[in-house]
């Protein structure tokens, strides 16, 4: 009947309205004003395209679909309860190899069918198969390097794993797998054998290049296999013919590769420094020696120093993430905001253990967006802060990225807390930070030490300044 749409054109524009939800959620994603709006608007695009799959012509198994759709649904709104803020850095990385993995899945399927009897004289396109190769490398690549950030972050790894030659088994384990890959792809052997090898090789790749690569480096890490995974959903989406796919896929990986640059630029590290350097392992001994010593001071008279400052500006780490202090941080700061303190919060782009980890826990406490700054907005109101309170950061505020050339993180750029009038560091011991760097703001002659968990602390502060009435 004319005037009616086909399925396919009801499919191609299901899949117009669903590239304009993505896009307008990620641009609302980049504003903490908007995200929560964003992340419901990104949602909706999702159930447009999911629900419109059942739409294609030729789709079957459509009971199985429904109960995996149900069962992963039912799994995220369970985990996104039940995981503690403290714990969404390595959820995000098992997320995020999910969908390398379900790309890679995909490449499996169309890559196997070339050996299955049923399709035998079926023409293949070189460039389909082309892209299905690659897309499954990338993949496969991105499911295993992101289950080993997963288990850095979460302490089930706690060693970087290096021996020499390590880098020239990596060129070799991918130039392994690009040769296997063209095999596929221009026909030369397209047997199941040649595709399962394939995809183990371009699994061991993922591992071997993630094992290296320290705990402190993981933002960085977990943002490019974020790039990765939306690269390799855009290839297996112009296999399929799948024009959501392809687009979902171009948006991730295009947003995840800015991030990946951006991170790498506040580290003043390259990608490759980061990837092969071997730089910011977890544990061991701290790197680097300063002169002077760490100098304790007690809650109460913090408290009295705070009550009668100007401006406070609190500098949130991951340690006030493991302690959950931020409700207990943001308590105290109204305090001080009631009796006229000028308060700020200053956030270090790599802070925390993933892009905007602090911003995502201030915003949890009900904490304003417009007393929280970043880097270049709040450096220079350090030189008239009257008190800096760290709270679990380290090497984000380490004088020595100014100062000493022989330092891992000299030239990155860091918060300037060293040049507060008064800086009060919580942290629980006189330990290194994660990258394992000694930090020189630990012994300035204005830096004082409180030694107590972030919520201990916390709450030590509010008695203190209730205290001075």
């Amino acid at each position: 009947m004319q005037g009616l749409i086909t399925a396919d054109q009801a499919i191609q524009f299901s899949y117009w309205i669903t590239a304009i939800l993505f896009i307008m959620g990620l641009k609302r994603m980049s504003s903490p004003v908007t995200a929560r709006s964003g992340i419901l608007w990104a949602g909706a695009g999702m159930v447009v395209a999911t629900a419109i799959t059942f739409l294609t012509p030729g789709m079957a198994n459509f009971g199985l679909i429904a109960i995996a759709v149900v069962l992963g649904s039912v799994i995220a709104a369970w985990s996104g309860k039940r995981v503690a803020m403290t714990d969404m850095p390595q959820m995000i990385a098992l997320y995020n190899g999910m969908g390398g993995g379900a790309a890679a899945a995909i490449a499996a399927v169309e890559l196997y069918k070339l050996s299955d009897p049923a399709h035998a004289g079926t023409t293949h396109d070189t460039a389909v198969l082309a892209l299905a190769v690659i897309g499954g490398l990338i993949g496969a690549v991105s499911f295993s390097g992101s289950l080993i950030a997963f288990a850095k972050l979460q302490g089930l790894i706690n060693k970087s794993l290096r021996f020499g030659g390590q880098q020239i088994l990596n060129l070799l384990l991918l130039a392994g797998a690009l040769a296997l890959g063209a095999m596929v792809a221009l026909g030369i052997d397209q047997s199941a054998g040649v595709v399962t090898t394939f995809f183990v090789v371009a699994l061991v790749l993922g591992l071997t290049m993630t094992l290296p690569i320290g705990g402190a480096d993981m933002p960085v890490v977990i943002s490019l296999y974020n790039a990765l995974t939306g690269l390799a959903v855009s290839f297996e989406g112009f296999v399929l013919g799948n024009s959501a796919m392809i687009i979902a896929g171009m948006v991730v990986g295009a947003a995840g590769t800015l991030l990946t640059q951006l991170m790498a630029k506040a580290m003043n590290r390259s990608l490759g420094n980061v990837l092969f350097s071997g730089f910011g392992d977890t544990g061991g001994e701290a790197q680097g020696t300063v002169t002077g010593s760490m100098k304790p001071i007690e809650a109460t008279d913090v408290g009295v120093m705070m009550a009668f400052a100007q401006k406070v500006i609190v500098v949130p780490g991951y340690g006030m993430a493991v302690a959950q202090a931020q409700h207990k941080v943001w308590e105290l700061c109204q305090l001080l905001i009631e009796r006229g303190v000028t308060v700020k919060f200053a956030i270090h782009p790599v802070a925390g253990r993933m892009p905007g980890h602090m911003n995502v826990l201030l915003a949890e406490a009900g904490v304003p967006y417009d007393i929280i700054a970043d880097l270049d907005e709040i450096n220079a109101e350090f030189e008239t802060c009257d008190v800096a309170l760290i709270i679990g950061a380290n090497d984000v505020v380490n004088p020595v990225a100014r100062t000493d050339k022989s330092s891992p993180i000299y030239g990155m750029p860091i918060l300037n807390a060293d040049k507060s009038k008064n800086v009060i560091v919580v942290k629980r011991g006189k330990g290194a930070g994660f990258s394992g760097i000694e930090n020189a703001l630990f012994y300035l002659d204005n830096t004082r030490m409180l030694y107590a968990d972030g919520q201990r602390a916390a709450i030590d502060l509010i008695g203190a300044v209730k205290a001075v009435g």
